[in-house]
């Protein structure tokens, strides 16, 4: 009979997927659970631009998350290696760009990023661009824009050869995956065999009748095909009705989002936001005019009322990790590595020193 703790992770999004592989890594024998199928369709994951900009995302966030995610962009290399499928990674930098008439707009902007690096000390100082610096960042945008702020060291992967190179890394090893098999900590209580070490409940929305204070905020994204546009970094445009971003990936892919609405609706996007992405794209680089829309879709990330990241042990076996919001991929590994402190000496270190919520409630 095997002596590993045996671990059953619900949902086979990104949170679920790291999970699965890492308590792999920690020789556990793991068992995943999802309610939809391989594809990850109903992965909130799957819609996502996969940017790892902790200063850029202080803007709109907590220190705790900006210390998450500098962890976090530090470590994602280490877990890329160990994955025996190749991932895009890259640490460029984020470059933020605004129109003339928006320079009152940036100059707040910029205020807050300034006022929230004395906050991290441990992150990378912005720079101001001139138009002959930002040429030598992007050149293809120095006849539109005559200055920029860049902030160095910032990230980005792609969400989608991650989660499938995940998933090879767990095929591989021989994890049992059930698909389509929509479980609750609830489903293992009692069994009479084969009762789990840990159950980590990893679902997302799914989890919202065990979690009932998640909520969903849907995010639109379009995926364009512009082999005229050549942009080497993630870009931000400032602007006070629809600021957004534009994330290169591989092959002239990019990557634009910016919405965010209450609601965990998933209906097809708008016409309203559809126009806006796309005219805020084409203003920032007219290549965009001829590209191709590969993908408009819609998707709800799950969110807790703060808008901040959370543990929940209930019991002594299960942890429920949910609340990543639109920072999934920026602060997951961070995640990770504290629930894997829970689960080997009953408490993280790492959580409290970021003051990540870590709750505790009765089985």
């Amino acid at each position: 009979m095997s002596t590993k703790p045996y671990s059953v992770v619900l949902g086979a999004g990104l949170m679920g997927r790291l999970m699965a592989h890492q308590l792999l890594r920690a020789e556990h024998r793991v068992v995943v659970h999802e309610a939809q199928g391989a594809d990850g369709m109903g992965s909130a994951a799957r819609v996502a631009a996969a940017m790892l900009a902790p200063l850029a995302e202080s803007a709109i966030t907590e220190p705790v998350v900006v210390r998450m995610g500098q962890y976090a962009l530090n470590r994602w290399p280490h877990i890329l290696s160990e994955l025996s499928k190749p991932v895009f990674f890259q640490r460029n930098g984020t470059l933020i760009v605004w129109h003339r008439q928006d320079a009152g707009e940036a100059k707040r902007f910029e205020q807050l990023l300034l006022q929230n690096q004395k906050q991290t000390p441990q992150l990378p100082q912005l720079q101001k661009l001139g138009q002959k610096e930002l040429a030598m960042y992007e050149p293809s945008l120095s006849d539109r824009f005559i200055q920029g702020l860049y902030l160095p060291e910032e990230g980005q992967l792609d969400n989608r050869q991650l989660l499938d190179a995940l998933l090879q890394s767990l095929l591989e090893q021989g994890v049992e995956i059930h698909w389509n098999s929509s479980q609750t900590p609830d489903d293992f209580k009692n069994l009479k065999v084969h009762q789990p070490d840990w159950i980590m409940d990893c679902r997302g929305l799914g989890a919202k009748p065990q979690w009932s204070a998640l909520r969903g905020v849907r995010g639109e994204v379009i995926r364009l095909y512009a082999p005229d546009v050549q942009l080497q970094r993630p870009t931000r445009l400032i602007h006070p009705r629809y600021p957004i971003y534009i994330a290169p990936k591989p092959d002239h892919v990019y990557v634009i989002g910016a919405t965010e609405i209450e609601t965990d609706d998933l209906s097809p996007a708008s016409v309203r936001s559809t126009l806006e992405l796309l005219s805020a794209a084409y203003s920032v680089h007219p290549g965009f005019g001829e590209a191709r829309i590969i993908e408009n879709a819609t998707q709800a990330r799950p969110t807790l009322k703060d808008n901040l990241p959370a543990i929940q042990r209930i019991g002594q076996r299960v942890l429920q990790i949910n609340g990543l919001y639109r920072h999934g991929f920026l602060i997951a590994p961070a995640m990770m590595d504290c629930t894997l402190e829970i689960i080997q000496q009953g408490h993280s270190v790492k959580a409290n020193d970021w003051g990540l919520n870590i709750h505790s409630t009765s089985a």
